[in-house]
């Protein structure tokens, strides 16, 4: 299969997905930030001045998924039917988790929904915490799995979900 958003000149399009059938899609994707000892010991125990990160960081995920369409060009805008962020934090690698998991019932996937989504999400863990620590850094950031659509089921072999998010 080729490139979706060319055209037969090498142009960038839309995909046109007007003769494609609605049915359920969902896509988790995942990513990271590593931090100091003092942003993942303030986070956890809620004593970062800008507020409470996780959950600013998890509106802001949620937000970001919603507003996917706008950030990249060829993405179209989705009836996003449920959007989900949960995070971990793992303490043997002074690192909190992120995972987005986005729903829709439509024609296109919502793999790039998720994606940007865990990539607000992280970014505003790294904004509330910069005062700080401005060396943080975000990464790992992938597809975990996706369903629906043509392709159906698809998972990225060793990324972990979390349990609740399957």
């Amino acid at each position: 299969m080729g490139l979706t958003h060319f055209d037969e000149h090498g142009k960038a399009v839309m995909v046109d997905v007007t003769e494609k059938q609605d049915t359920v899609r969902e896509a988790t994707a995942m990513g990271k930030v590593t931090v100091s000892r003092a942003v993942y010991d303030a986070v956890e125990q809620g004593k970062i001045g800008k507020g409470d990160v996780l959950g600013v960081a998890t509106t802001a995920g949620i937000m970001g998924a919603k507003r996917t369409a706008e950030l990249i060009p060829m993405c179209h805008i989705l009836p996003i039917t449920n959007c989900r962020v949960r995070f971990e934090m793992i303490p043997e690698e002074l690192a909190i988790c992120c995972w987005c998991t986005v729903k829709v019932t439509g024609k296109t996937g919502v793999e790039m929904e998720a994606l940007t989504g865990v990539s607000t999400a992280l970014l505003t863990v790294y904004d509330m915490c910069k005062a700080l620590d401005k060396t943080m850094e975000i990464g790992e950031i992938c597809l975990c799995r996706k369903t629906g659509g043509k392709s159906g089921l698809v998972e990225n072999p060793g990324k972990r979900m979390p349990m609740e998010m399957k």
